[in-house]
């Protein structure tokens, strides 16, 4: 982005630093020490690392705010109304099986609010950011959702639940109602990215559903600033606390959300 606040900075700097251990231990990934965290759900050496650094770097520049991380303990600051929510390696399953897709996700939310968010592709050098009024940009250019209007002209993307997470039978009712109406569904495990990505145009929109903040803080910020709408799988709930998501561009958000919920 042309001009970046000093927290945005910070965020993007301390992402940098944890993507070059990331991308050094990418390139050795079969050599690395991985423990089960869950079925299907693998934690490596590199994740932990990769929290320690940016969890060092934001903290060290503001010690008074709070923290949410997916490796650590939660904890808040002096400051009770700024907290960091932070995904050290969103598609953790990707880079363990050597597949390039995977993100560092890190937001900052203000009174409930995320006012700014990034979302690094290491692989890809691909530098995703927002800050509430500031648009969302991808390495200084400025980024805005599809303009198509025709949902059988859209690819949507979302996540399959797996080894007994989350809620199947209602994904896969999900994907009966969406795949026929449009011209794909992709689930490549990273939802950091594919929120980037909705900002981008590259996906007309998202859904998924039991998510943790940390995966969809820093994404859903990009779509809004980059001119989408998003919203919650039922009308009164919190996209952050409830982890379940909607996003879309403004033209198809009101029938992909009817859709989703089946209305």
């Amino acid at each position: 982005m042309s001009v970046a606040s000093a927290n945005v900075n910070i965020m993007i700097k301390a992402a940098r630093k944890a993507a070059r251990q990331l991308i050094r231990d990418f390139g050795e990934v079969e050599n690395l020490q991985v423990s089960m965290k869950g079925a299907g759900d693998f934690v490596s050496k590199a994740d932990f690392k990769a929290e320690e650094t940016i969890q060092n770097e934001l903290m060290d520049a503001r010690p008074n705010y709070g923290w949410v991380g997916e490796e650590s303990k939660a904890f808040k600051g002096s400051d009770p109304t700024r907290r960091w929510i932070v995904d050290p390696l969103d598609g953790t399953t990707n880079f363990l099986h050597g597949i390039p897709h995977w993100a560092i996700s890190i937001a900052l939310e203000h009174k409930s609010e995320i006012v700014a968010g990034v979302v690094y592709d290491p692989v890809k050098d691909e530098m995703f950011v927002a800050e509430k009024g500031g648009g969302a940009w991808m390495n200084d250019r400025r980024l805005r959702v599809s303009g198509r209007r025709e949902m059988i002209e859209m690819v949507f993307a979302t996540g399959i639940p797996f080894a007994n997470k989350g809620d199947l039978p209602e994904t896969l009712r999900d994907l009966g109602r969406i795949m026929p109406v449009c011209a794909g569904v992709r689930r490549w495990g990273s939802a950091a990215l594919d929120l980037a990505y909705v900002a981008a145009g590259r996906y007309d929109g998202y859904w998924e559903r039991n998510l943790n903040s940390w995966d969809i803080a820093a994404g859903l910020l990009l779509v809004k600033e980059a001119g989408g709408l998003v919203g919650p799988m039922e009308p009164d709930e919190s996209i952050v606390e409830s982890g379940s998501i909607i996003a879309a561009n403004e033209p198809v958000f009101d029938r992909f959300v009817k859709l989703i919920r089946n209305e």
